[in-house]
């Protein structure tokens, strides 16, 4: 079902989206709010979509922005959705074009003074259509360097989407992580096909642990359900699940979506267009990704060796290789 809401200048957070942290520092706004507009293909409490929803219910809250929002829209109403954002005058879209890519562009095409702003595989178009990978591999990378000196039989599920490169990077870094400090490791990884299914998600997670594995990565909604129902522990993506599952996620690679958003308001106040790639303003130095954890639940000398290594990807010291191939 699509749903729709307004958030205004001194708006509030409609339905049950998410709340999260935005780490960017706070910026100056024009006087008069940028009108936004988010189309969410899956409910904005979908993980993913809760990190864009979230950031812009915030950023109208800051005074920033003016949102509107769209939710569970298919691939099939996609584009008419984006027509109709533009022609009511939505100054910047922001969405996902996935499924879409084609059909997006033309879009923007069509409407050179409407600027956009999507989560894509590909490249910028234009001067008005601007691409930002999910880029939080750097937190999956340490999620798998605790999880790794937690594991007793050294079997790590992940349960993904799709494998598209952004998912298939957070994998990787994930599994890259464990392997830094536990070599031996032994990895089962498994796509659900789709971006919202958490049945079909703790499904898989399921299975996985019965080959053995004793900690679940979940890229995907629904894994942690599977953990908390067996026992053992997992690790959440995107959004932080600990307090869902205070007994089961002991930690979280965190994505925040707020310093992409705040680049592009900044590019469409000041017209230089939004037609480039903003994905670098996911990573670790600029506040775009991290990792949150319980360190109740983490083995004091895991945690050490984490934070030395945390403390040098921030410093630019240390790189997580980015590794779009399709984990197996």
């Amino acid at each position: 079902m699509l749903k729709s809401g307004r958030i205004g200048r001194r708006g509030f957070l409609l339905g049950s989206a998410g709340v999260g942290l935005a780490l960017s520092m706070p910026r100056a706004f024009a006087q008069t709010p940028l009108k936004v507009a988010g189309i969410h293909a899956s409910p904005v409490e979908n993980a993913w979509n809760s990190r864009l929803h979230a950031a812009m219910v915030q950023a109208a809250e800051d005074g920033a922005i003016e949102y509107v929002f769209s939710e569970g829209v298919s691939g099939t109403d996609y584009a008419r959705a984006m027509r109709e954002y533009a022609e009511q005058g939505a100054q910047l879209i922001v969405g996902e074009a996935y499924a879409v890519e084609t059909e997006a562009r033309q879009v923007a095409a069509d409407y050179p003074d409407t600027m956009f702003l999507m989560g894509s595989s590909g490249e910028p178009t234009g001067d008005n259509f601007g691409t930002f990978g999910t880029w939080n591999h750097e937190g999956a990378y340490l999620a798998g360097m605790l999880a790794g000196k937690m594991s007793e039989s050294g079997i790590f599920g992940a349960v993904g989407a799709i494998p598209i490169p952004e998912v298939n990077m957070l994998i990787n870094g994930f599994r890259a992580g464990v392997d830094s400090v536990r070599p031996d490791a032994k990895h089962l990884i498994g796509f659900i096909g789709t971006f919202f299914d958490p049945p079909k998600a703790r499904e898989a997670g399921l299975a996985q642990i019965d080959a053995g594995a004793d900690i679940l990565f979940g890229e995907r909604i629904g894994t942690a359900d599977a953990a908390k129902e067996r026992g053992i522990k997992a690790i959440g993506s995107l959004t932080d699940y600990t307090e869902r599952y205070p007994e089961t996620v002991f930690a979280n690679a965190m994505w925040y979506f707020r310093p992409i958003l705040d680049a592009a308001i900044a590019d469409t106040e000041a017209k230089n267009g939004t037609g480039k790639n903003y994905t670098p303003y996911s990573m670790m130095q600029e506040g775009g990704n991290d990792i949150v954890f319980a360190e109740s639940m983490v083995p004091a000398e895991a945690v050490a060796a984490m934070e030395e290594r945390r403390a040098a990807i921030k410093a630019g010291e240390f790189e997580v290789v980015i590794d779009f191939a399709e984990p197996t």
